[in-house]
């Protein structure tokens, strides 16, 4: 540029989780997204923001597949 500074391309300018990966790009994204879900509860906790827990009857309500059809 020319103030000096560079601009480096990755992965040609692609999206770098997928161009850059190696492995089947579903099981990189697949990573990508646990990543980004483990670092966002971590930020969440550092801010001092807590996530509520499932009551018993919450949990039996998400794992029945007849209630809520």
């Amino acid at each position: 540029m020319p103030s000096g500074r560079k601009i480096n391309i990755l992965g040609e300018g692609r999206l770098i989780n997928l161009a850059a990966a190696e492995g089947h790009p579903s099981s990189v994204m697949d990573m990508s997204f646990a990543n980004q879900a483990l670092s966002a509860r971590l930020k969440m906790n550092a801010m001092g923001v807590r996530i509520d827990k499932l009551t018993p009857e919450q949990k039996k309500y998400l794992s029945s597949w007849e209630m809520g059809t």
